[in-house]
């Protein structure tokens, strides 16, 4: 059975193509629209399933969405009804849209895949899994479990915002609990990201990593801990949580929280998007992501205590924290965590497929033998390239010889040169995992600042990922999860470390991302630790054989990795979309899979 999946409307739509449970292709809107985060109709992600499939529509057996609009419809008017006569402005402005379009979702899924369709097929049963269930087929079903407890974290689906329960290779997914709107983990995460100036659903990366420049030692952390605690948010015992309603305005407003309120309370004026970062902004987030942290540790320890586990899959948006994933591993609750890599609403589609295929197929799993591989999205040809080459006029060399050509560019990044790698498929998921990547000198203590600022055109404080052979983790890396999806962090080796001055919390922000705290500072943040991607020789042979010519070149098996693409972009996903960020960026050398060139 061919199944389509589909996940659209909210943020991060996306197409997937599931056959007899095997994961085909799967893409994001957003790499062909060149959106970031775009959220409609996922066209252009579906004609390249189908393309790269061999298939028509006329093919597909089923269709599967992400959620139940109905539900999701129903919480909508429950909550304005609750919250009433506040959120009227709300009200109006969501009520069109969702009477003209998203209430009849699957009336517009038919036509839209009508559409598609060359014979002009009358139809193909739509089915509704709902959200979180989603969130959890998407993890499990790409783990290497055969049993497992899971949890779902996000913001909200239907009325959800967090499920857990039991996940078995021969009986399905069974839900044993769920905390329900508007008492979210997610949406409290959010919330912090918009007082702080950072976007919603995209900018929670940017906190996470803000946070670790603020001083845990200081009672400033402490006090704004407390307040979190005492006036925002209920802990219980189990993890649940409620949320003082009165200081959260998303459940009916057009904004996430009052900021005279906030402001009143934390002592600290809302940040906008283009002010300058202080101190007091980073003790805050390190505040909001500590308190984060602790609900999530009380809640894998009553998701074990429930279910008896040994393993745990994680997933929804906040499974994309990758500092929380590794504290949450290093508890040790459970013997291993899974993490799946498209863990938001884009993973929803692959998760919504993968559901409907084991349910109404009544298949078997029994995990997965070797890693999920991510690399699902388009891949391009020599012409392709060449054709893109002659359009621009480009001097380029080509190589036929892989080793050569892998020697040339390791030897380049040796040279402090900065290096957009286009390989293979696109990644499926947030993270660029070496296909559509920015390659770089992680020893090199202006690295961080230029990549930000020269190449990236964002944030200066915002950190880069190293990349190490599966080999030669243990050579930098202490003991840790070991992610091949950048899922989990890693400290640094202490030989590796450099003193930090007795003074360095007073420093100012700028000069604590100066300061080289290590033998590798471009990749090393505040705290000493690493956002890492381990790579695998059989998942990713090209890159791994790259750090491999990297290494006997400088001596050092790390490099840095980041996603090939500028400020507000999505990350490339064609020759052209990899050609127009190169020539507009301080990027010194293009790697278009043979084609080598040099600016």
């Amino acid at each position: 059975m061919k199944i389509l999946g589909i996940s659209a409307y909210y943020h991060d739509s996306a197409a997937a193509i599931i056959e007899d449970g095997k994961v085909l292709f799967a893409a994001q809107e957003e790499r062909f629209s060149r959106i970031k985060n775009d959220a409609s109709f996922p066209e252009e992600a579906i004609k390249y399933c189908l393309n790269e499939s061999g298939l028509t529509i006329e093919d597909i057996d089923l269709i599967a969405f992400y959620d139940k609009p109905f539900l999701k419809f129903e919480r909508l008017l429950e909550t304005y009804y609750a919250f009433a006569p506040k959120g009227f402005k709300s009200f109006a402005m969501a009520m069109p849209l969702w009477l003209k379009e998203k209430l009849f979702i699957k009336q517009f899924i038919k036509k839209r895949i009508k559409e598609l369709s060359v014979s002009k097929i009358n139809s193909i049963p739509v089915n509704f899994p709902e959200h979180h269930l989603s969130h959890a087929a998407s993890a499990f079903y790409t783990s290497p479990f055969s049993k497992c407890a899971f949890l779902t974290v996000d913001g909200v689906g239907e009325w959800t915002t967090t499920s857990y329960g039991i996940a078995c290779g021969e009986t399905g997914i069974q839900v044993l609990g769920e905390l329900h709107f508007p008492d979210s983990l997610g949406l409290f995460y959010s919330s912090f990201t918009y007082f702080l100036g950072f976007e919603v659903n995209s900018g929670e990366y940017k906190m996470m990593g803000l946070a670790p420049y603020g001083d845990i030692t200081s009672e400033r952390v402490k006090h704004f801990m407390h307040i979190i605690k005492e006036e925002l948010v209920d802990i219980k015992p189990d993890g649940s949580i409620k949320l003082n309603k009165d200081l959260f305005e998303y459940p009916v407003g057009l904004r996430m929280v009052n900021p005279d309120k906030w402001e009143k309370l934390f002592g600290i004026k809302q940040r906008l998007p283009e002010e300058k970062l202080e101190q007091i902004h980073a003790d805050l987030a390190l505040a909001a992501q500590k308190v984060l942290e602790e609900m999530l540790i009380k809640l894998i320890q009553f998701v074990k205590q429930e279910t008896g586990e040994r393993f745990l899959c994680l997933s929804g948006g906040v499974a994309l924290n990758c500092v929380a994933n590794s504290v949450l591993f290093n508890q040790q609750i459970f013997e291993d965590i899974y993490v799946q890599p498209a863990a938001g609403d884009a993973g929803g589609a692959l998760g919504a497929a993968l559901a409907v295929s084991y349910i109404t197929q009544e298949l078997q799993f029994n995990g997965l033998k070797k890693p999920f591989d991510v690399y699902l999205g388009p891949t391009y040809s020599n012409l392709d390239i060449e054709r893109l080459l002659r359009k621009h006029k480009c001097e380029y060399q080509y190589f036929e010889n892989k080793e050569e050509l892998t020697k040339t560019v390791a030897t380049y990044i040796a040279e402090k040169k900065v290096v957009g790698w286009f390989n293979g498929r696109t990644e499926f998921g947030p993270r660029a995992l070496g296909n559509r990547s920015i390659l770089a000198d992680a020893t090199d203590p202006e690295m961080q600042y230029n990549l930000n600022m020269k190449i990236k055109f964002r944030e200066g404080f915002r950190p880069f990922a190293p990349v190490v052979c599966e080999e030669d983790y243990d050579d930098y890396f202490e003991a840790g999860k070991q992610s091949y999806y950048m899922l989990f962090t890693s400290k640094l080796k202490s030989f590796l470390r450099r003193s930090l001055p007795e003074d360095f919390h007073q420093f100012s922000l700028d000069d604590k991302r100066k300061f080289a705290k290590s033998d590798l500072p471009a990749i090393t943040h505040i705290d000493f630790s690493a956002r890492v991607q381990v790579v695998k020789k059989d998942l990713n042979p090209r890159l791994w054989h790259l750090i491999q010519s990297y290494k006997k070149i400088s001596g050092v098996g790390v490099m840095i990795n980041t996603s090939f693409n500028v400020k507000d972009e999505p990350i490339v996903n064609s020759p052209e979309d990899a050609y127009l960020c190169f020539m507009k960026s301080g990027m010194d050398v293009l790697v278009l899979e043979n084609y080598l060139i040099v600016k």
